[in-house]
């Protein structure tokens, strides 16, 4: 434990650090690796590696994530903005890059390999973009006579252009959603909602009209008909489970499962340690959405109170997403259960998202108690 009376950047930012976020995050990634031990044998074994090979690479890119996320949590505001600036520049020409030399996987392209790895580029353009966008958004504020809420709807559009030419339908629904929480916030008018709305409707009916993959999941949603085998099976994992679960490693249903340790793996926890453990799942990420909107709210600093609302309402809307389409309450969506469903690429890039909200949500010298900084300079001086 550092004392309050080291002023080493270590001590400071513990001190200075959300705890119960950084707890949290903690959490999410030990359930995600004590899942994947429950969730990707059988899905290893299916495809003929070694039984462990899913989990022992979650661990591997656990690590790194974790390094990265209390990395990037160390930066001041400034710095943030500067590698959400990197990050956005970097991430746009991947996302074009990816339409020509993406790998094809059922008819879309979004992963790009690059040394041997797998990159998902829109991943880690998501937390880039809610940055970008907050400080354009808040500059406006400071400055009516700069555009910056104009240049957010062009950046709006740029990004939704690429996702909807992979196509990304849901990372589209993600991103938009994000980026109209954000507007709401910076003050929009009745105009623009209702014009934003009319909007997000039309292109749900253009989706629907041109992308027959998206049309065959509405309609394999409202009907029940069609292949519905991995989100039928997702359900009877959890029905199989009950309260309290089968137990580890007894679960049955999850081994035909496809996608058990990637977009099902909240069954899997369903079957083989119950719903009381869904429901302590869900109540870690509300606790993280709810606290990170709570203390945007009491934030004074337009682009922190804009860039911490969005960077946590887009990982609570990804994890909705990911657990309503395990309960059968949405159509059938590939996205992952942040810090949860095995992905490498996933992992990391949410690893930075959250390391981003660490670090804008860390305390200011001012708002520290006057026993801990002003005490700490108070005895530093005396000492010297």
């Amino acid at each position: 434990m550092a004392s309050r009376l080291d002023r080493s950047p270590v001590a400071l930012w513990w001190w200075t650090v959300d705890r119960w976020f950084l707890a949290a995050f903690l959490s999410l990634m030990g359930l995600g690796i004590v899942l994947s031990f429950a969730a990707s044998p059988a899905v290893a074994e299916r495809i003929g590696l070694g039984s462990f090979h899913f989990a022992t690479r979650q661990i591997i890119f656990t690590i790194p994530a974790l390094v990265v996320m209390i990395a990037v949590s160390f930066l001041e505001v400034r710095q943030i903005r500067r590698l959400a600036l990197v990050m956005m520049c970097i991430m746009l020409v991947m996302m074009v890059a990816v339409l020509f030399i993406g790998v094809e996987v059922k008819g879309a392209r979004r992963w790009v390999s690059l040394a041997g790895l797998s990159i998902q580029p829109s991943e880690f353009l998501k937390p880039a973009f809610v940055v970008i966008s907050a400080w354009l958004l808040a500059e406006h504020e400071r400055h009516p006579d700069i555009p910056g809420n104009l240049f957010a709807m062009i950046l709006l559009g740029v990004v939704l252009a690429l996702l909807m030419a992979q196509p990304d339908f849901g990372q589209t629904i993600l991103v938009l959603g994000t980026w109209g929480v954000m507007f709401f916030m910076a003050g929009m008018s009745w105009f623009w909602i209702v014009t934003l709305g009319a909007v997000g409707m039309g292109g749900g009916l253009a989706a629907y009209t041109v992308f027959p993959h998206v049309a065959g999941r509405i309609d394999r949603f409202l009907t029940g008909e069609g292949d519905t085998f991995q989100v039928d099976m997702g359900r009877d994992a959890i029905i199989n489970g009950g309260w309290f679960g089968v137990g580890p490693g007894e679960g049955t249903v999850k081994r035909v499962i496809p996608d058990s340790h990637a977009d099902f793996v909240f069954s899997v926890a369903g079957e083989e340690f119950g719903i009381v453990l869904l429901l302590v799942i869900m109540s870690i990420f509300a606790f993280i959405v709810l606290r990170g909107l709570r203390i945007a709210l009491k934030e004074h600093d337009d682009f922190t109170r804009y860039a911490v609302a969005g960077l946590v309402v887009v990982f609570g809307f990804q994890s909705i997403i990911n657990m309503s389409v395990n309960l059968q309450l949405m159509p059938a969506k590939g996205m992952t259960l942040p810090f949860i469903s095995y992905g490498g690429s996933s992992l990391i890039a949410i690893a930075i998202s959250m390391g981003m909200v660490l670090a804008l949500t860390r305390k200011k010298p001012e708002k520290l108690r006057p026993n801990s900084f002003a005490a700490m300079q108070r005895h530093a001086v005396a000492a010297e």
